[in-house]
């Protein structure tokens, strides 16, 4: 399973939205990494900020 998989699984599972060090901490992988993940899923607007800093699968 590749990095964004893990990120898009966590997110999925949770379901509330999450910041980029909860991710890390949840999935093990580095925060630059995550936040570039993030980004990379808001561009494909498959993730929304429901408030700063903060994201959850739409």
């Amino acid at each position: 399973m590749d990095n964004e998989s893990k990120v898009l699984s966590v997110f999925k599972k949770e379901s509330r939205p999450l910041s980029a060090k909860e991710i890390a901490d949840l999935t093990g992988i580095d925060k630059k990494e995550v936040d570039k993940i993030i980004k990379k899923l808001k561009a494909s607007d498959q993730l929304e900020s429901p408030k700063r800093c903060y994201y959850q699968t739409k």
